[in-house]
C-alpha cells in the first residue's frame, strides 16, 4: 500500500518536471534564436557586409588604472589587425559621454584609438557593487553581473564577447544564449586557492575577519560557501572559448579551477615602460640622504605598514653604517575616506615608531612628480603578499630603482627574475629580510647597483605595448575563423 501510495505521487511529480525541464529548455532556445535574429537584422557597413562585432564587457572603463589600458590596447590591437571588425565595449559610465572617454583614454594612456567605438551604456552597474553585498559579497556580485549582463546582451548581441574585468558568470549568458564566440581577459581570479587555504588555515586577513577565524563553526561555514563558489567558478569559466591571464600567478590558479589548459595563456598586461626608460641612468653621485620609494594605492591588501616597520628596523639597528640620512617616501592615490584614515593609522605608527621625520607621505601626486622621485630613489619598495601581476614593480625597475618586492605572486614568478643569468632585483617576506636586504642594497657599491638597475631595465622590455599586442592577437587569433 505504501509502495503504490509512494508511486502515486512520484510519477506524476517525475512527469511534472520533465515537462517544466522541456519548457524552459524550449524557452530558452526560443530566446537563443530571437537573439541571433536580432543580430542578423543589425545594419551593414559601407560595403555591404555586416562588420564584425566584437564586444567587452568592461563597466568600469573610464577609471584609468591596469585593466583599462588593457582594454583600450586591445581594442587598438585589434583595429590595426582586422578591417571589418566593429568593437563594442559594454559601460557602466554613464556620467560621460563616448567622446570623453576615449579623450580620456588618450590623455592617461597615450592611446590613439584608430577607429570610433561602440558604446553600449548599462543602467544596472550599481548591481556589481560590492557595498551592496555585506555579507556573501562574491555571490552577490556574480550574481549580479549576470544581470547586468543580459542587460547587455539585450541591448547588443555581438559575435565574440571578451570579458575584459573578470565577470566569469556572464560567459554561459552570452555564449549559450547570445551564440557567441568567448574569450576573456583574466587579470586576478574571483577565488583563488590562496583564499581557500586562509579560511582552512583560520588567518586573520583583511578579507577574513577575526570573528570568523575565532569560530570552528563559522571557518567551516564559510569554507564550504568557497569551495562551492570556486565549483561554480570553474564551472562557467570553462565555457570559455580563450582564455588570456596577466601571470604565471593567475595562471596556476585559473588551470586548477577552470581546467582549460587547451586554450589559456599568459598575455602580460601592456606597461608604460617608455615614459620610464626615457629617465637616464647613471652612477649615482655622492649625497647625503638616500630614498626609498614606494608607489601604490593605500589599500589594506598592499601592507604599508610592513614598510613602515621594516624601514623602523633599518634606522635602529643601524645596519648602514656611516651611510647618509634615509627616507622613506610612500606615494600613492587615495580613492575614499576609507583610505584618508588609513593614511591617518599609518602616521600614528610613523609615530609610535619614532621614524616621523623619516617617513614622507605623497598623496595624489601628478605623474611627473613620481616620475621625479623614481628618478631620485635608490630603492623601490613592494610589500603586497600574492600581487598578482605588479605593473608599479616594472615601472619602478624601468625608472631604475633598486626593486625590493615581496617574495610571491608576480614579482617572484614573472618580474624580479634573472635576465641572462644576472640579478634584476630582490625579494623579501618579513620584517627582518626587507629591512636585512635594504641594508645589504646600501653596502653595495654604486657601480654593482648601476648593473642592477641596467639588467632590470632590459628585462622590463618583456612588459612592453609591442610584447602585449603580439602576444594577443596570437591568443585571440581562434575567435576570427
Amino acid at each position: 500500500a505504501c509502495f503504490r501510495l509512494l508511486c502515486s505521487l512520484l510519477l506524476p511529480a517525475l512527469f511534472l518536471s520533465g515537462i517544466l525541464c522541456i519548457c524552459l529548455v524550449l524557452l530558452l532556445w526560443g530566446v537563443r534564436l530571437w537573439l541571433q535574429r536580432k543580430k542578423q537584422l543589425s545594419s551593414a557597413g559601407r560595403d555591404g557586409k555586416r562588420p564584425l562585432l566584437v564586444a567587452f564587457f568592461h563597466p568600469y572603463c573610464n577609471a584609468g588604472g591596469g585593466g583599462e589600458r588593457v582594454l583600450w590596447c586591445a581594442i587598438r590591437t585589434l583595429q590595426k589587425k582586422y578591417r571589418n571588425v566593429t568593437c563594442v565595449v559594454y559601460t557602466g559610465d554613464r556620467d560621460a559621454t563616448g567622446e570623453e572617454i576615449v579623450e580620456g583614454a588618450f590623455r592617461r594612456f597615450n592611446i590613439k584609438l584608430i577607429h570610433p567605438v561602440k558604446f553600449v551604456f548599462l543602467e544596472k552597474r550599481f548591481l556589481v557593487e560590492a557595498s551592496l553585498y555585506p555579507h556573501f559579497t562574491l555571490l552577490g556580485q556574480s550574481l549580479g553581473s549576470v544581470l547586468l549582463g543580459w542587460e547587455a546582451l539585450l541591448k547588443c548581441v555581438p559575435d565574440i564577447y571578451i570579458d575584459s574585468m573578470g565577470y566569469a558568470f556572464t560567459i554561459p549568458l552570452f555564449k549559450y544564449l547570445g551564440g557567441c564566440r568567448i574569450g576573456c581577459y583574466v587579470h586576478y581570479p574571483t577565488i583563488s586557492t590562496d583564499m581557500l587555504s586562509v579560511v582552512r588555515n583560520q588567518d586573520t586577513r583583511f578579507n577574513n575577519a577575526a570573528f570568523i577565524t575565532s569560530s570552528p563553526l563559522l571557518c567551516k561555514f564559510k569554507l564550504a560557501y568557497y569551495y562551492f563558489f570556486a565549483f561554480m567558478y570553474g564551472l562557467v569559466g570553462s565555457c570559455s572559448d580563450v582564455v588570456m591571464v596577466n601571470s604565471s600567478w593567475t595562471l596556476n590558479h585559473i588551470l586548477s579551477l577552470w581546467r582549460a589548459g587547451a586554450c589559456t595563456s599568459v598575455v602580460y598586461p601592456p606597461c608604460d615602460i617608455q615614459t620610464f626608460l626615457d629617465i637616464p641612468l647613471e652612477v649615482e653621485e655622492s649625497t647625503s640622504e638616500y630614498s626609498i620609494v614606494s608607489v601604490s594605492q593605500f589599500r589594506p591588501e598592499k601592507d604599508h605598514p610592513l614598510q613602515i616597520r621594516a624601514f623602523a628596523k633599518l634606522l635602529k639597528e643601524k645596519r648602514v653604517g656611516q651611510q647618509p640620512s634615509l627616507k622613506l617616501i610612500l606615494i600613492g592615490g587615495c580613492r575614499n575616506q576609507q583610505d584618508e584614515e588609513r593614511v591617518n593609522n599609518l602616521k600614528c605608527l610613523c609615530e609610535e615608531l619614532g621614524v616621523s621625520d623619516d617617513v614622507i607621505f605623497r598623496i595624489n601626486i601628478p605623474f611627473e612628480e613620481l616620475k621625479r622621485h623614481l628618478a631620485e630613489a635608490t630603492i623601490g619598495l613592494h610589500t603586497m603578499w600574492n600581487e598578482h601581476f605588479g605593473i608599479g614593480v616594472v615601472e619602478c625597475m624601468a625608472a631604475g630603482t633598486v626593486i625590493l618586492a615581496h617574495n610571491s605572486g608576480g614579482p617572484k614568478l614573472d618580474i624580479v627574475v634573472p635576465h641572462e643569468g644576472c640579478v634584476t632585483g630582490f625579494l623579501a617576506e618579513d620584517e627582518d629580510s626587507y629591512a636585512e636586504t635594504m641594508a645589504y642594497i646600501f653596502s653595495l657599491s654604486p657601480e654593482k647597483r648601476l648593473a642592477i638597475r641596467e639588467n632590470a631595465r632590459r628585462s622590463v622590455h618583456r612588459f612592453s605595448e609591442q610584447n602585449f599586442e603580439d602576444t594577443f592577437l596570437l591568443s585571440v587569433e581562434p575567435l576570427f575563423k
